[in-house]
């Protein structure tokens, strides 16, 4: 098989993996330093995006727990405080997002303002007092917004979005990379507090309202999406009633089973002492046994397949709303990865030629499986600033927390030991051992694999798409062949021929090199 371009199908080779780069048409560019404001029931946040418009990265993210729809159920109208609270912290948001260079904020504002009486009135003070105008947003556009910030993370997903805020919960479809039916509802914990009759009370309204929702949305048993600080508060104690190694929320699985254990743990803990272990905040914490009361009935109405938690919600949502639809239909993890090549390897473009070169030994995996091999292709070089004794901590690192759209936890543990193997040849010693085994030990040998073709193949380092040779791989008679162009063949000294050999003890095979003939002219 030869190391050109040509020796790789179609489909592997398309614009959407390793094209060129989509962040640098003038569509995504202005998708740059991008600044969203969120002013919900509970909280007002600020987040700025930049790096790969189609994976962006968190260029500064703050959020003030003011507390806009406290007592709303009551009084009909914005907490007194929270409004005070929510203006300065506009206010202050507004001026680092000048100072950021965002341009006009993109602001929506939720169920706190869009019920209260003085909603309006609240508008309108913010717009005279920082210029930020704020877009009142009804239920189902909240709906709409939060699934669109799912599938910015997850395209083409199916499944139903459950979004919770302090005084609304919000469920939309999502099939095929696009928003269905969509539902609103005044399930936030906020609003809860306010309902007579104790738990019992609530728990016969929480259920009464997801009956009628369900009977407008219909069956739903693909994959439920949780969005919402609540959600991720409950997520976090999972985690840690569980001991789960991975504290990434983004993409973290539950079950029905493990949302009922967990319901038990909380309602058995001294919330002060748990919420210290899990670092979850006292005003988020206050609204953890309300939010596990709906979390519960939400999966014994719909009983979904599975639970996801969602990083992603209405900000992103916002976000994806100005996204032109051939940047939506890119891959976000490819993108992010080759913003992060593009910006920090040394040699930027040659992850493409790596892929090309190693394609031979992977032809026969899954689509699922190349994508994490490309993906790591193109980080394999982006921590070279590390300390050489570090690189492979570093990479494991960059891999498993940072912040990647399309990518499941299984997925981060085999890219992070694929890039770990590509500066080590043992992956034992290391302070992350306890999650690998969140990846089948099988799966952890492909890795190593992996790991160490790219180790092998970083020293045979030419300028980008220049041929390196070509790889042939037998795997029925273990046998490895590298056949080297003439202009490679002294890159091959001692450290490569043991890599290459190492390699080849990774596979279980017998490696020969060989001088690739020229043809003739």
């Amino acid at each position: 098989m030869s190391l050109t371009a040509n020796s790789i199908p179609a489909a592997e080779q398309s614009e959407a993996r390793f094209g060129r780069p989509i962040f640098d048409d003038p569509s995504a560019r202005a998708l740059r330093r991008v600044g969203v404001l969120d002013v919900g029931s509970n909280s007002v946040r600020l987040v700025v995006f930049d790096g790969a418009a189609r994976s962006p990265a968190y260029f500064y993210n703050e959020k003030i727990m003011c507390g806009l729809g406290r007592g709303l159920s009551e009084t009909g109208r914005l907490n007194p405080e929270g409004r005070a609270r929510a203006l300065k912290a506009i206010a202050r948001f507004q001026l680092l997002a000048q100072s950021m260079g965002t341009g006009p904020l993109t602001t929506a504002a939720t169920a706190a303002v869009r019920e209260a009486e003085d909603g309006l009135e609240f508008r309108d003070e913010v717009a005279r007092e920082t210029g930020v105008k704020i877009w009142i947003i009804d239920g189902e556009e909240e709906a709409r917004l939060s699934a669109q910030g799912v599938l910015l993370g997850w395209p083409g997903s199916y499944g139903l979005v459950c979004d919770i805020g302090g005084s609304s919960m919000e469920l939309a479809e999502i099939a095929g990379g696009r928003v269905g039916k969509r539902v609103t509802s005044p399930l936030g914990p906020l609003k809860l507090s306010d309902v007579k009759g104790g738990k019992k009370g609530r728990k016969a309204h929480i259920k009464n309202v997801l009956e009628g929702l369900a009977n407008r949305l219909g069956p739903q048993e693909d994959r439920l999406f949780l969005v919402g600080g609540s959600w991720r508060a409950i997520a976090r104690i999972d985690m840690e009633r569980r001991g789960y190694a991975l504290h990434v929320l983004h993409e973290y699985r539950m079950t029905a089973r493990s949302v009922r254990a967990t319901a038990e743990y909380i309602a058995q803990s001294d919330l002060d002492e748990l919420r210290g272990r899990c670092g979850v905040s006292s005003a988020r914490m206050a609204l953890v046994p309300l939010a596990i009361e709906v979390l519960k009935e939400v999966v014994k109405t719909f009983r979904p397949r599975d639970i996801a938690i969602s990083s992603y919600g209405i900000r992103e949502g916002m976000l994806y709303e100005q996204m032109p639809q051939k940047l939506r239909d890119r891959d976000p993890l490819i993108e992010a990865c080759r913003f992060a090549e593009v910006k920090d390897a040394r040699l930027p473009g040659f992850g493409k030629t790596l892929y090309q070169f190693l394609y031979p030994l992977f032809k026969g995996a899954s689509a699922d499986r190349k994508r994490l091999i490309k993906a790591a292709c193109l980080l394999h070089d982006v921590s070279w600033r590390a300390h050489p004794d570090y690189r492979a901590e570093t990479c494991f690192d960059l891999a498993t927390r940072a912040n990647l759209g399309g990518i499941s936890h299984q997925e981060r543990v085999f890219l992070g030991l694929a890039l770990l193997h590509r500066y080590r040849n043992s992956r034992q010693g290391t302070r992350f051992e306890e999650m690998y085994d969140l990846l089948p030990e099988k799966a952890q040998n492909e890795a190593e694999v992996v790991g160490k073709a790219l180790r092998f193949a970083a020293m045979l380092w030419l300028e980008k798409d220049h041929e390196i040779g070509e790889i042939r791989y037998f795997p029925k008679k273990k046998h490895l062949e590298l056949f080297l162009t003439k202009e490679a063949l002294p890159l091959f000294g001692e450290v490569a021929e043991a890599r290459l050999n190492s390699l080849a003890s990774a596979l279980g095979a017998q490696a020969q090199v060989r001088i690739k003939k020229t043809p003739k002219p």
